[in-house]
């Protein structure tokens, strides 16, 4: 695949970079990590990923919510480091599981996944997203602190960034048909610049403080208070450690999008081990040097489907943003500064195309819903991945997502129930 730094290529990066950037940096924001630290982290594990898998699959890699609340609570009850320590070793489960992969061989892998059980899941992926973007539009914060909801204001943004965005993907000619997302992030945010301008709604959302605030280079050699050092207690490794097996069953469903979208078996080649051992590595990268989990992005999917550009050194570009908005502190915050709103209307298009394709992959296949069995799959997986949107809670800092069981549950169906009733 051609790679060259062109103008075309720059302009795509940026856009995955605007996509994963809010969700980047809010894991390390709640669980008091340092989210330039976090970008740093996502832009080098993301680049080790594509080494690893043979610069073969367009992801990004980001910070993970699934380790929020452990990364949470170990933050606030052992410290940074100590939290450090347990990411380091749910990166090795990760190692280890990618070797058992390897072992077992990617056909018997994928035969417990296939589009039966993988159309429903990639559905569930895109549809609990949906709340995320619309709480983005109806529940917000003004630049001066002042909370709003459903507000006229908010709406209004969102709609001119979706109109803007199909207008994009489907009237636009040449280059600006592949920048729907970044023509529609503009957009919005001068409308947001005008709104504030004007006084119209009489709150801003806006806000030049934490331009102001920010680092113009941050210190990437204090090793104290930038960078710093992993910890181990047996404490932080048991409520890390074992989100790796949760985090897997997600993996499989991402890396599946992925590849839907793209259209190719990642399972095959470069090989689901490897697709493992790159975000094992780059999760054990990011806790020794104070970056919470990496994983791969349903946002950066949700681009690729609506610009239909698969190319892997797009995301790389997006990866060495990621590295210089960490170091340079001041174009990091300017990101900051793009209102809920922006990002909501981008939201509803990026996780609606990965629904949409969800009910592609169930359309290709042909199936016969006529079936019980077929239709008993589909609605384990639908019922369980939707119902359990705020995932089990095991412990008080433990908890299984919806995810993980919908995939268990249609995996075990699948292989289960006799096939033809």
């Amino acid at each position: 695949m051609k790679e060259n730094l062109n103008s075309k290529n720059f302009l795509l990066g940026i856009q995955h970079l605007f996509a994963m950037f809010g969700a980047t940096v809010l894991v390390p924001t709640l669980t008091g990590l340092n989210p330039a630290v976090a970008l740093i982290s996502a832009g080098i594990g993301t680049l080790i990923f594509h080494f690893i898998t043979g610069h073969k699959v367009p992801v990004f890699l980001g910070s993970s919510f699934a380790f929020l609340a452990a990364i949470g609570a170990t933050v606030a009850n052992e410290g940074a480091q100590y939290a450090q320590g347990g990411i380091i070793i749910s990166g090795i489960i990760y190692l280890l599981l990618a070797v058992l992969v390897y072992l077992l061989g990617a056909d018997r892998i994928r035969s417990f996944f296939p589009p039966i059980v993988t159309g429903p899941v990639i559905v569930v992926i895109g549809i609990t997203l949906a709340p995320v973007a619309i709480g983005n539009i109806v529940t917000t914060h003004s630049a001066d602190g002042v909370q709003f909801a459903s507000s006229l204001q908010n709406w209004i943004i969102a709609l001119i960034v979706i109109s803007v965005i199909i207008i994009a993907s489907i009237f636009a000619k040449g280059f600006f048909k592949l920048v729907p997302i970044l023509s529609g992030l503009v957009a919005g945010y001068l409308v947001c610049v005008v709104f504030d301008l004007t006084g119209i709604f009489g709150y801003k959302l806006i806000s030049t403080d934490v331009i102001k605030e920010a680092a113009i280079v941050n210190n990437i050699f204090d090793f104290k208070n930038f960078f710093t050092l992993p910890k181990f207690s047996l404490s932080s490794i048991m409520l890390i450690a074992p989100i790796a097996l949760v985090t897997f069953m997600e993996h499989i469903g991402d890396i599946t999008t992925n590849g839907t979208v793209v259209g190719k078996d990642f399972f095959e080649d470069p090989g689901m081990h490897r697709t493992l051992l790159g975000d094992g590595v780059a999760t054990v990268f990011a806790g020794l040097i104070g970056g919470p989990a990496n994983t791969t992005y349903s946002e950066n999917t949700g681009v690729l489907a609506v610009t239909k550009v698969y190319n892997p050194f797009v995301l790389k570009i997006a990866a060495v943003f990621a590295i210089v908005l960490g170091i340079l502190g001041k174009f990091g915050a300017v990101l900051q500064t793009i209102p809920a709103p922006v990002l909501g209307g981008m939201s509803v298009i990026l996780f609606g195309m990965i629904a949409a394709i969800g009910m592609r992959t169930l359309s290709d296949a042909e199936l016969d819903f006529t079936q019980s069995r077929n239709l008993i799959i589909v609605a384990l997986i639908l019922v369980f991945g939707l119902g359990l949107a705020d995932g089990i809670q095991v412990t008080q800092n433990i908890s299984i997502s919806g995810l993980f069981v919908a995939v268990l549950l249609g995996a075990a169906a699948n292989k289960i129930l006799p096939e033809g009733i």
